[in-house]
């Protein structure tokens, strides 16, 4: 089974809205649902959790019955970080699926996911036990020696930039967030999954990625992928 694990808990604060980003509307649409609509369509994605915002289940809920995504199961609260929302989610999901599901992780304000991108994450940890999406990074990386200057940089063929969606198997991350509040380790500050499983020791592996796979944070994001809506519906009327 393949479980996907959507988070949408932010609160829109950095962008000065009143209403979190994940439920503006583009083109009489929630961001959410655009999200959704990317697993509901996935063959191979058997159900959907979705880690929400307090005061906005019920809303999540109703757009969901709205635009027909019917693999949502269940919205679980959030916690006060990103890890320990994800660590709600994925005890959400304990609670109903065996060891051996596939949980593919995947922000809810990234909305251009494609399927190829789904069933690559997926096919890569089936093979070998987790997989995170990546992409090449083409630009130039300096390290500071202080706010002003620098004398050195990182080869960018020895880097890769990672987001997601990423996937692992779910007795595999109970475990790892177990340990991981236990002995206090990748689970601070901008800690995410897959930055908690290298500290925790785990070899990660590259799955593909897309560079249309952005994250909605900034105003100038929403432009970008309102334009690129509009395109599509462009070319689907011709």
């Amino acid at each position: 089974m393949n479980i996907a694990l959507i988070l949408a808990g932010g609160s829109g604060h950095r962008m000065g809205q009143d209403i979190p980003k994940q439920f503006l509307t583009v083109l009489d649409k929630p961001v959410i649902i655009y999200t959704l609509e990317n697993f509901q369509k996935n063959e191979n994605i058997d159900g959907i959790y979705v880690v929400c915002i307090d005061g906005w289940h019920d809303v999540l809920m109703a757009f969901a019955r709205q635009f027909g995504i019917t693999k949502l199961e269940r919205v679980v609260s959030g916690g006060a970080t990103a890890q320990e929302s994800i660590s709600k989610g994925v005890a959400a999901i304990r609670e109903a699926y065996p060891e051996d599901t596939t949980v593919v992780i995947h922000d809810g304000i990234r909305p251009l996911v494609d399927e190829e991108v789904l069933d690559d994450v997926i096919e890569t940890c089936r093979r070998f036990g987790n997989a995170v999406t990546s992409m090449p990074y083409n630009e130039q990386i300096f390290v500071k020696r202080d706010e002003s200057t620098t004398e050195r940089y990182i080869p960018r063929d020895t880097i890769r930039r990672v987001s997601t969606p990423q996937a692992y198997p779910l007795g595999k991350l109970c475990r790892a967030y177990e340990r991981a509040f236990r002995e206090g380790i990748g689970i601070s500050g901008s800690s995410y999954v897959n930055t908690m499983m290298c500290d925790l020791g785990e070899t990660l592996y590259f799955a593909k990625g897309s560079d249309k796979n952005i994250k909605l944070t900034t105003r100038d994001d929403f432009l970008i992928f309102k334009a690129y809506v509009t395109a599509k519906k462009d070319t689907v009327l011709k």
